[in-house]
This record gives structure tokens, sequence and C-alpha cells, in this order.
């Protein structure tokens, strides 16, 4: 196949040094406010859901695809969005994803009906997935030595903020201006970051190579894959994790990418070059982010209910606590990158983000019902460590393991190993906490008159809401049942939470495995 080549800055008006930073920084200003847009999306949306079933008069399945619509969409079309940049060129594929996330976007501003509001945070989706995958391969290619270190570093931050401030904005806006404007907003920024393309497709001269072309079976087979996958998690607590349906849904995952991979290693222009996840440092770093899914997105997700339910903490109360978790995602991606620049090992970097993490999960088992928050601050602010460490880092370091015309594949594979491991992560933690949660209340709360269903109050418990549940029994019983539960879910979150260390540190054995070779042979592409 014949060679890309790439000039970050040298178009016929590349001009002085001085125009090329400032070209450099726009560029990197642009990606980063889109960047910021995705992750806010996934992790802010589910704040406006109560308002939006009110206002659209919408049932409880189509509400939860507003959520689900977005995470599935952007899991299906990461990696084929990554293939398409190299075909097409990145600032054009940046741009066409900015473009379809903010008219989708808009569209949802003023959706009158919840299914047109799904269909178009699906088409909202698909825009993310080219936004961060084309993104993170712009990044990689107008920047590079130390400055591509800080801007990945900068990436790694803006999409953890993202992800962690994502709930508190979106619940600023609807108090203040109405579920729309979080919508609103999205197309605003993305306004703002359109406005910049006609600089950068001046700034990045990009030659692509003739002849290739979409690999359209690959990329309509692993779309395929990752719907069953991400369908049969968002469904499962619905249908139930053993139930037929969801069981079909992974059976069909599986045989539908066994079927890509043999479809990819046939193909002479593939949407995966298999060659780059045979690289063992790439598919280790490609790992890192898995265990921040399992280590801090479950926290992220879960804890707010943990201490509302089991802690007693009021919801601003328990943003506030939250904050320890996030605030190392303001400093230590940058950190980080000035570390690597110095000459620290970004190996060395990378392995101990996710010792914090192991050691920060196990430390959570601190947590208990009127618990010092002195106690807990240390475990909560190095799982925040472990995590802020690698953000960023992970993405500059991977991509400078392939070669540059494959960078927009591979940092579609690694956003696509990232936000499908959240979800998974997401939804296991989810499962199991209800699980054991049923498991430890089934013959407490069979003994307690009306008390109902010990499936229905687990999976009621494992949200966060013990009010339901407990408003069901008599009143003279109500305060023994409800510290039932609340004993129910505390005892349980602390076992998830021996779980999640267990994964975390079972990652960490691979990630050292498979990157205790060389790591600067780039991965050989097609």
């Amino acid at each position: 196949m014949a060679a890309q080549t790439e000039s970050p800055l040298a178009g016929e008006d590349a001009g002085p040094q001085a125009s090329g930073r400032r070209r450099q920084t726009l560029i990197l200003a642009a990606v980063l406010l889109a960047v910021f847009v995705v992750p806010t999306s996934i992790s802010g949306t589910g704040v406006a859901l109560p308002y939006i079933g009110s206002d659209l008069d919408a049932g409880l399945v189509p509400l939860q695809w507003v959520v689900n619509a977005f995470n599935v969409a952007f899991a299906c079309f990461t990696l084929a969005w990554g293939s398409v940049a190299d075909i097409i060129g990145r600032v054009r594929a940046f741009a066409l994803g900015a473009t379809i996330c903010a008219a989708a976007s808009l569209v949802s501003v003023f959706a009158g009906d919840v299914i047109l509001l799904d269909v178009a945070r699906a088409l909202a989706g698909i825009g993310g997935a080219a936004i961060f995958s084309c993104g993170a391969a712009l990044l990689s290619t107008v920047f590079d030595g130390p400055a591509r270190g800080r801007a990945f570093a900068l990436f790694g931050t803006v999409a953890g903020l993202g992800v962690s401030f994502g709930p508190s904005l979106s619940g600023v806006l609807v108090e203040s201006a109405g579920w729309r404007w979080v919508f609103a907003v999205h197309v605003i920024v993305l306004a703002l970051v359109l406005l910049a393309v006609p600089t950068m497709g001046r700034a990045v001269q990009e030659t692509r190579t003739a002849g290739t072309r979409v690999d359209v079976l690959g990329s309509a087979l692993f779309v395929l894959a990752m719907l069953l996958l991400t369908t049969g998690i968002a469904q499962g607590s619905q249908w139930g994790w053993a139930g037929p349906g969801v069981l079909g849904l992974f059976a069909g995952t599986i045989v539908v990418l066994a079927l890509f991979a043999a479809v990819e290693k046939r193909t002479a222009h593939p949407m995966l070059d298999l060659g780059i996840v045979a690289n063992r440092r790439f598919l280790a770093l490609c790992l890192v982010p898995v265990a921040g899914s399992f280590g801090f997105v479950t926290m992220l997700t879960y804890l707010p209910s943990y201490l509302t339910a089991a802690g007693g903490y009021s919801s601003g109360a328990a943003g506030a606590i939250m904050l320890m978790l996030t605030v190392p995602m303001l400093v230590l991606p940058l950190v980080a990158a000035k570390l690597v620049a110095k000459g620290v090992s970004a190996r060395g970097i990378t392995r101990l983000s996710l010792v914090l993490l192991v050691v920060g999960v196990v430390g959570l088992q601190l947590f208990e019902p009127g618990v010092s928050l002195w106690l807990v601050a240390p475990p909560m602010l190095v799982t925040g460590a472990g995590y802020a460490l690698a953000a960023g880092l992970v993405d500059g370091q991977a991509l400078e393991l392939v070669a540059p015309e494959r960078a927009g594949m591979a940092a579609g594979f690694l956003n696509t190993m990232r936000l499908g491991s959240e979800a998974v992560a997401v939804a296991v933690y989810g499962s199991l906490l209800a699980t054991v949660i049923g498991g430890r209340t089934r013959d407490g709360i069979a003994g307690q008159a009306g008390a109902g269903d010990p499936a229905t109050v687990a999976g009621t418990v494992a949200s966060g809401n013990i009010s339901g549940p407990a408003g069901q029994v008599a009143e003279a019983q109500r305060g023994s049942f409800t510290d039932l539960l609340v004993h129910a879910y505390d005892g349980a979150f602390h076992t998830v939470l021996w779980v999640l260390g267990g994964i975390c540190l079972v990652l960490l054995a691979l990630v050292v495995a498979l990157s205790g070779g060389r790591g600067t042979e780039r991965a050989k592409a097609g």
C-alpha cells in the first residue's frame, strides 16, 4: 500500500513559525471544544430524563433510549469513522462529524415527540464518534514531540472533565432554562467549532492514497456486532441478563465479530488492520482505559447513589463529595505530560496509574454509613489520580506506535475500547449490585408484609431509591425495612468493590505482560 505523507503545517500560506503556532492553537481549541460536548452528552443527558418524560409524555423504554441511542451509536461508529478519516482526510471527517452532531442536537432542541428525539440522539452519537476518532487523529497529525504530549494531555483532561461535570452542568441548565437547553448548548459550541474548519483545512495538508475505499462490508459487520452488544447491555436490566433475548444478542455478537475478523483478513483495505491489534504494546495501551472504566467510571456513576441512599447525604452534598474523585482530572494529565517530556517513562506512569486504581478502589471499602469524610478522602483522590494520570497519555503513546496513515483507524479502535468498556462496566456494576442486594434482602424482605418481589426491590435499591419499597410496608415496619435495605445496599456495595478491584488487578497484570517487549515498534499497516 502506498505511503501517505502528511505535513502538519505545510499549506501554501503556512506563514512564519508564529503563525503556525497560532493555527496549532486554533486547531487544538476547536478539537477540545468539540470533544467536551461528547462526554458531556453521554453523562449529562440522564439528568434531563424526568423533565423530558414529563414534557413529551414519554414511556419508560423510549425515554431510556434518549441516552442509550447516543451511547449505542457512538460505540457502533467510532472505529468506522477512524478508518474513514484515513481515507477522506481527518479535517474533512472531523468537520462532517461535528456537522452531523450539531444538526442532530438542533433537532433535539425542537423535538416534540420522544421517538424523534431518540432518532436525533442516535444521529448525534454517530457525529460524536467522528469527533472523538478524528479529533485524536488530527492532534496526532498536527503535533509532535513534547507538544503532542501536552495536546493529548489536554485531550484527556477535557474528556474526563466532560464525563465528570456533565451531570452538574446539565442540572444547572435544566433547572434554570429547561431541558432543551442541554442540547441547545451543544449546537452553540459545535457551531463555534465549525467556524474554525476553514483554517484547519488550510493548516493541515493531507495526502490521501489513491484507490483506497471504505470497507463497507467490514464496517457493516462491526456496526452490527456493536449494535447487538450494546443493545444487549442496555436491555439487560429489563429483559433479564439470563433471558433468551439478552443471551441471543450476546451470542450474535460473538458470531458477527468472528465474521468481521474473517472478512478483515481478506480485505485489501480493511476497516481495522488486524496487524495494529497484534502489536502487544498498542493493545496494552488500549486496555488501560478499560481499567479506568471499571475502577473510575463506575464510581462516578454509582457512588452518588450510595452516598444518598446509604450515606444519608443530600444530592447537593453528594455532588460536593464527588469532587474529591474528579479534582485530580484538573491537573494530573498535564503533570503526566510534563513528566514524560522531562524523560520520565510513559510506561512507568501508565503502570502507576493502574496501581493507583487498584489501591483506590480497594481503599473505598472504608465507606460506610456515617463515615468521616477525612477517612474516605484519600482513596477517592487516589482513585481519581489513577484515572487522571493515564487520561490522554495513553492516546498519544498508542498513536505513536502506529504508522501515520493508520492514525485514524488506531484512534477509532482505542476510543471504541474506551466507550465500549464504560458501557460494559456500568452495566456489570449495576447487575452485580442488584444481584447481591437481592440475595442479602430476600429473607428479610419476605418477612415484611407487602414488601413485594425481592428482585424488584433489589433493582430499586441499586438505583439509589430506597423510598419506594419502604413506602409499601405498614407504617410500623417502615423504619426497620428501610434499615434492612440500607444495610443490604452497604454490604452489596462493598462486595462489588472487591470485584471491581479484582478486575483492575487482572487488567494491570495483562498490561504489564503485553507491554513487556519493545515499546517503540510501530504496528504494521496493510
